[in-house]
């Protein structure tokens, strides 16, 4: 007796894919179901393709029959870019680190590409993640860390186009958006010297970083315009220890309260501040102004309300990835730098007007 044939056809027009079969379903596959070529299949899944209507709806129909799901690693090797953009940044940022992580995110996003985060614990380590960035054959980079002349030109031999964020180039001719942070530290401190603060003292940032370093510049720069005496300066960290230690040494070296502390940023602003009121039983701001850089969240909360200084890092996100965007598609010309300026956040921890009594009323609220 002869027995059935219970082997499964594959007719020439209809993909044979069986139910729990390990074979990955390809565009191959969905151009054969859906009647058309190979390349229309990856143009319905190509941002900004030209593709008629029905084209792209018989092959998005056949898609969700068979399950498919563009293959980014093939796409690549056709298309030559990784669609990927690296951005590196260090886990001590003086940024809202997580909005700007999520700004660049979805900036890019919009160009068809996805961020690819690399993490440095200090500044300095951005030598040892550059090998990494190269591996994974980024079609371009946003930094926001110092790069050294080296560094910057190694960007340009691999024809990787650059931008960086919150970081001067100085005189290598590299894209750039930034905020002017010595401005912006001169400001604070102009509002608290027309305030009455006489005796300051600074809480810095990492030596490593750039951004600490303009700050804590800018602000020596203004007192000693202002014919005011030298700041006491202990250097922190920019974590929540550095702030309430920092404050204990500079009260040991001067041997008093000062009149104003600035912080490099309000983590530190708010260790200060706790330790301020909570340990030595100092009244801010009645006693000591407390400042901060950066309006993170926190800053914000009833219980801090610090007074900081806000950057428009959602404008400059968006500007870097257009930036970038445009060197990738090879329409940028030369180097472009773009400035921004910060606000004053007048927080309830400094004493911002020559009216102390009634601050000293909300301290004590």
């Amino acid at each position: 007796m002869r027995k059935k044939n219970t082997a499964v056809r594959n007719s020439s027009t209809t993909p044979c894919i069986l139910p729990g079969a390990a074979r990955r379903v390809t565009s191959y596959d969905v151009a054969l179901l859906a009647g058309v070529s190979q390349s229309a299949v990856s143009r319905c899944f190509k941002p900004g393709a030209s593709i008629s209507q029905a084209t792209h709806a018989k092959v998005m129909q056949a898609a969700i029959t068979l399950d498919y799901i563009p293959n980014a690693a093939a796409r690549s090797l056709i298309t030559r870019r990784s669609n990927l953009v690296a951005v590196i940044i260090s886990n001590l940022a003086n940024l809202y680190y997580p909005q700007v992580l999520s700004d660049l995110s979805q900036q890019i996003a919009r160009l068809g590409k996805r961020l690819l985060l690399f993490t440095l614990e200090r500044e300095a380590d951005i030598g040892r993640v550059l090998s990494d960035v190269w591996q994974y054959q980024v079609d371009g980079a946003i930094v926001a860390a110092a790069l050294s002349d080296e560094q910057m030109a190694e960007f340009g031999k691999r024809a990787v186009p650059l931008v960086l964020f919150n970081r001067s180039p100085r005189e290598h001719a590299v894209h750039a958006v930034l905020c002017d942070q010595a401005e912006a530290a001169r400001l604070l401190v102009s509002r608290l010297a027309e305030a009455g603060h006489r005796q300051f003292a600074i809480i810095d940032g990492p030596g490593d970083s750039a951004v600490a370093q303009e700050r804590k510049a800018g602000v020596l720069d203004r007192l000693l315009v202002l014919g005011l005496p030298a700041p006491i300066v202990v250097s922190g960290n920019y974590d929540y220890a550095s702030g309430g230690l920092g404050l204990r040494k500079v009260i040991d070296r001067l041997g008093r309260v000062p009149d104003a502390v600035i912080c490099g940023n309000d983590i530190m602003a708010i260790g200060c501040l706790d330790t301020a009121r909570h340990q030595m039983g100092i009244q801010v701001p009645l006693q000591m102004s407390v400042a901060g850089f950066d309006a993170l969240e926190a800053s914000g909360w009833l219980s801090y309300d610090i007074t900081t200084l806000r950057q428009p890092v959602q404008k400059m996100a968006a500007d870097a990835v257009a930036m970038l965007g445009e060197l990738m598609d090879r329409r940028g010309g030369s180097a472009e730098r773009r400035r921004y300026c910060s606000y004053l956040v007048e927080g309830s921890t400094a004493r911002l007007t020559a009216e102390p009594q009634r601050f000293g009323m909300m301290a004590a609220a």
